[in-house]
């Protein structure tokens, strides 16, 4: 994993996972990424390797689109995509990624 902070910090995005990187906003250089953060974005992480990183990423957004035309709001269609309802659900607990089983996003579909 390798940080980078080039999000612009008036942007709403703190955060997020490119394979193998993760892109942070800049306002976060100086008072430090929490853990819960890096941690939501590690997730993100493991997820893209489990679909080989390029079907992560075409899902992702097919969800999205999917979950946005249903309920016409972006913000709760980003929030219902099961790869970030995994990782909003487990990124307070410490030893997640340890425990974690293979293809877990799946539980996250509804």
């Amino acid at each position: 994993m390798i940080i980078h902070y080039i999000i612009p910090s008036n942007s709403r995005i703190q955060a997020m996972a490119l394979w193998p990187f993760v892109i942070v906003n800049t306002s976060l250089k100086q008072q430090g990424i929490s853990a819960e953060l890096l941690r939501h974005e590690k997730i993100h992480l493991r997820q893209q390797l489990e679909l080989l990183i390029l079907p992560f990423y075409i899902w992702y957004v097919a969800e999205w689109l999917l979950r946005w035309c249903i309920c016409k709001d972006a913000s709760r269609a980003y929030r219902m995509i099961c790869f970030e309802r995994e990782a909003y659900t487990n990124d307070k607990r410490a030893n997640y990624l340890k425990a974690r089983r293979l293809w877990s996003f799946l539980n996250y579909l509804k």
